[in-house]
């Protein structure tokens, strides 16, 4: 009989012939529906997989009233293929590895299913994944597959790795969660397969749902991929490149006081002299370190100024030396757990303050911070006397050997005053010619009389014309056989080299004397000399190369010339500081501008960068901020922007960069050469703010950028603060570096290309440490 297009599926026909038409049709219908009940329980999931073998007796066609009823199936397959949608799109977006490594514990979907039937869900649910012994038999494989594979895929995903570089607790809870999502009802699919891919990849293609996700520390969002959790993201990247930059601690004698170039014993062990402290300069290794400096047991964030002129750390600088040979010259002393700095030394026993009038009122025209403004101070001592200047706006700059006396320059820069290490032996210093208004020794040691005076040529090299050089030993004072001979060889030499000796006062108070002298002005002295000696320097000699030339015994002529930089004394402090000098009127400028154009459009520039962003909108605590350094000076601009605070930079002027260092010591700052390809010759921990205007840019060229950073990091105190400008490649690249040393990020900004990264030096220390050879004595 006809029963329309529907069948039985298990092929039967009724038997009910001989009723009538109105019972066959209602018998019909029943049919139909048991039918329709039945096949909601005859058709597994795999049923199409395998039709051909086991079905096709029994199906000979899929009517469109079955289709409908599959829809709750289709339905409910629907949401799954979003899900694997989802989470495919994810795994492309985070360089995951393939679905079925991810899922064949979480999710157990079979791959060659096309349809999902209610029957297959329940059987799910109760924790088999297949409804027969051949999908078991698939199951076991990919998992036996999955578990043979599992730690070489582990090591080729980034997130894995981070979570067991970081956190060894994320993984565990990785797997709780996916074991827990084996057992849940398929009903909660969506929010478990939440919670147990969430270390892996989040939800892909779920805009609509945005829930809190309540992880653990280290764990991801679940959110689409733009609103990933950064922090994480940034902790994974951090534990990659740990692993790529491979930061150890530096293994070598000198422990936390490391410094490259002066503590590379392999090459003072090889020098064939030492009588002019060729092992007190620069040996610098022929591979930069890229380790990282260790810290003092105890080390604390330095006091602030101005306490820290009277105070510091023991712990930060734990040498006891100095306390004991000079303590009775109120040099430093011991106090608990603080060194003191009573504000003497050799030469002002009762206070820097009294001996820094003295010399004023020695000779009333050095004027003190008004015609002079920026000095150098020659064995320098623990540095109060550039410490106190500070109080009669002057800028001292201090520098000693290292270890001539134990931590001297050290304990300089963790009060908070100027100082640098260098040594008058034979190279000149990393200063441009003519720049000092003031150059000051104070019982400094230095023989400046033999070898015809060349040490005290180099000082007259550096001195601007009309400079004094304040000279208080005690040959100036003393009468015995030595200071006497010496007092004579020292008025022949300077009388040779044209200096004026202007005035020889004695220091009642503290039993001492000074002698003042001056350069000359012009050319007249040294035209009228009877002996070419010593002699003048070649007209082709450089007065301003500075960096590692040798030094000579031979003067060099003074500028005459008003239109050329040394003929005319700078304007009055502080007008100075904001004027161009006259002399750049004939020059380009750096940025292509004249070169007056120039000087006024950096400066107008750092005025505005500093008041706006740098004071106000990175997070910086200026008054923690003492010690700065501008890595890439050119006009000083940033420095002179920072005038009004109570604070000081060294404005370095790196040696491939154009000489703009002269202006910056015409404007009342100071500064120095350097090759940043090599460390700088300062202690650790010196520096409580570096700041870097597209120097990286340049240097990646000709150095190693682990080097530079690893150095960086050496100079640059704990809670110090980096900034950098530079292009976003060079940016990019440094950023990387940073969060692999565990500094924090406080501000990144971009625009056209350019980028500014603000950040802060973290205490971390790697616990691997590297053997450094070359500093091992």
């Amino acid at each position: 009989m006809a029963m329309g297009k529907y069948s039985r599926v298990d092929g039967k026909k009724s038997s009910s012939h001989g009723l009538t038409i109105t019972i066959v049709v209602i018998l019909s219908l029943c049919l139909v529906g048991a039918w329709m009940f039945m096949s909601s329980w005859s058709a597994p999931a795999d049923s199409v997989d395998y039709s051909s073998s086991n079905t096709a007796k029994d199906v000979e066609s899929v009517t469109k009233n079955d289709l409908r009823k599959e829809e709750g199936d289709r339905d409910q397959k629907t949401f799954s293929d979003e899900k694997n949608e989802g989470n495919e799109a994810v795994t492309e977006n985070n360089e995951v590895k393939n679905e079925t490594e991810k899922s064949a514990e979480e999710n157990q979907v079979d791959e060659s299913s096309d349809k999902k039937t209610e029957a297959v869900e329940e059987k799910k649910e109760s924790g088999d994944s297949n409804g027969d012994g051949d999908g078991e038999k698939e199951k076991n494989v990919k998992e036996v597959e999955i578990e043979s594979n599992e730690a070489n895929q582990k090591e080729k995903t980034q997130l894995e790795e981070s979570a067991e570089e970081n956190k060894s607790e994320d993984g565990n809870g990785n797997e709780e969660k996916s074991e827990e999502k084996s057992e849940e009802n398929a009903s909660e699919t969506e929010e478990s397969t939440e919670k147990s891919n969430k270390d892996v990849f989040p939800a892909g293609d779920q805009a609509e749902i945005s829930k809190e996700s309540s992880t653990t520390e280290g764990a991801w969002s679940t959110q689409l991929v733009e609103s990933q959790n950064e922090k994480k993201a940034q902790e994974s990247s951090i534990s990659k490149d740990q692993k790529s930059y491979g930061w150890k601690t530096c293994n070598v004698t000198a422990g936390p006081d490391y410094i490259p170039c002066l503590d590379n014993w392999q090459a003072i062990k090889k020098l064939h002299t030492t009588m002019h402290y060729e092992h007190r300069e620069r040996h610098c290794p022929e591979e930069s370190p890229r380790c990282l400096v260790s810290l003092p047991d105890g080390y604390k964030r330095s006091i602030k100024w101005p306490k820290s002129r009277e105070k510091i750390w023991y712990n930060n600088v734990p040498h006891t030396k100095l306390a004991e040979i000079k303590g009775h010259q109120n040099w430093v002393k011991m106090s608990g757990e603080h060194l003191t700095f009573p504000g003497g030394g050799t030469q002002f026993k009762n206070g820097a303050l009294h001996y820094i009038d003295f010399i004023q009122q020695s000779y009333p025209a050095i004027a003190w911070g008004n015609r002079t403004r920026v000095i150098l101070d020659v064995g320098c001592g623990v540095a109060s006397f550039g410490g106190y200047l500070f109080e009669r706006d002057v800028l001292a700059l201090s520098f000693a050997p290292k270890d001539e006396h134990e931590a001297q320059v050290q304990f300089a820069l963790e009060r908070g005053i100027p100082a640098m290490l260098n040594v008058m032996g034979t190279k000149r210093l990393p200063f441009p010619g003519s720049v000092f208004d003031l150059i000051h020794c104070a019982r400094c040691r230095v023989p400046w009389h033999i070898e015809g005076g060349k040490l005290l040529l180099e000082l007259n090299r550096a001195l601007r014309p009309g400079g004094f050089f304040v000279w208080s030993a005690t040959p100036v004072y003393r009468k015995n056989e030595e200071d006497s001979g010496i007092w004579k060889a020292m008025s022949e030499l300077t009388k040779a080299m044209c200096w004026k000796l202007v005035t020889i006062k004695k220091d009642k108070l503290n039993e001492v004397g000074a002698a003042i002298y001056q350069k000359p002005t012009s050319n007249k002295c040294y035209n009228k000399r009877p002996q070419n000696d010593p002699p003048l320097c070649k007209d082709s000699d450089d007065q301003n190369a500075a960096w590692n030339v040798p030094l000579e015994a031979c003067m060099h002529k003074v500028t005459e010339d008003s239109s050329k930089r040394g003929a005319v004394w700078p304007n009055m402090w502080p007008d100075r500081l904001e004027t161009a000098p006259e002399w750049l009127d004939s020059k380009e400028g750096v940025y292509g501008k004249p070169a007056q154009e120039d000087f006024t459009a950096d400066q107008e520039k750092w005025k505005t960068i500093v008041s706006k962003s740098y004071l106000n909108g990175m997070e910086i605590d200026w008054s923690n901020v003492r010690n700065v350094m501008d890595m890439r000076a050119v006009y000083g601009g940033f420095a002179a922007a920072l005038k009004d605070l109570k604070l000081w930079v060294m404005n370095v002027v790196p040696v491939d960069a154009p000489d703009t260092l002269p202006i910056i010591y015409e404007r009342g700052l100071f500064g120095i050469y350097h090759d940043w390809c090599e460390s700088f010759n300062t202690y650790p921990r010196t520096y409580d703010l570096l700041h870097a205007d597209h120097l990286f840019s340049t240097l990646r060229k000709r150095c190693n950028l682990v080097s530079v950073m690893a150095e960086i990091d050496r100079i640059l105190r704990p809670q110090g603060t980096f900034i950098i400008r530079d292009d976003m490649e060079t940016i990019g690249e440094v950023e990387k570096m940073v969060k692999s040393m565990k500094w924090n990020v406080k501000m990144t900004q971009s625009k056209d290309n350019e980028g500014l990264l603000s950040i802060q030096k973290s205490w971390w220390r790697p616990a691997e440490t590297e053997t450094i050879k070359s500093a091992i004595a």
